[in-house]
């Protein structure tokens, strides 16, 4: 699990907007952000939020990914559904969910299973994580990751 302090695995990620974004390298702090599933109200809004402040994400020269294990080709039909600007990337594989250890064990109904912690991660130029939000709510969260991004940028 990646916590506040540590520096990122060298993970390459591969964007909808066809950007590849190698975390060992990155030069830049940049915002990814965890989420069950495409096209569920929680993980819409959240998509939706960081869409709605994108603008002020790039003026803070700070990106924004979210990423969850849907498949590109569902990624694609949900940013065009609700028209969204913030790129996704796919962990078909886990092996990035699993990295930040927001792969989880769920309960619902008192049934277990593994499912996808909405996280946020503020990772700085350097790669380390400089902020780590864990069992994200989704209401104000954008906006408590903006004021984060805008601190790290200064």
């Amino acid at each position: 699990m990646i916590n506040e302090g540590d520096q990122v695995p060298a993970l390459d990620l591969y964007t909808s907007d066809g950007r590849h974004i190698d975390l060992g390298k990155l030069g830049a702090p940049i915002v990814l952000y965890f989420y069950p599933k495409d096209d569920t109200s929680g993980c819409t809004r959240q998509a939706q939020d960081f869409t709605g402040l994108a603008a002020q994400f790039e003026a803070a020269n700070v990106p924004v990914v979210g990423i969850s294990r849907d498949p590109m080709a569902k990624h694609v039909k949900f940013i065009g559904k609700y028209e969204l600007t913030v790129p996704l990337a796919s962990d078909e594989d886990g092996r990035i969910s699993d990295a930040f250890g927001t792969w989880v064990e769920k309960s619902m109904y008192g049934r277990k299973y593994m499912g996808m912690e909405r996280s946020t991660f503020l990772i700085g130029e350097d790669g380390t994580v400089l902020k780590a939000w864990r069992k994200v709510k989704v209401p104000g969260h954008a906006e408590q990751v903006l004021e984060a991004a805008r601190e790290a940028s200064r």
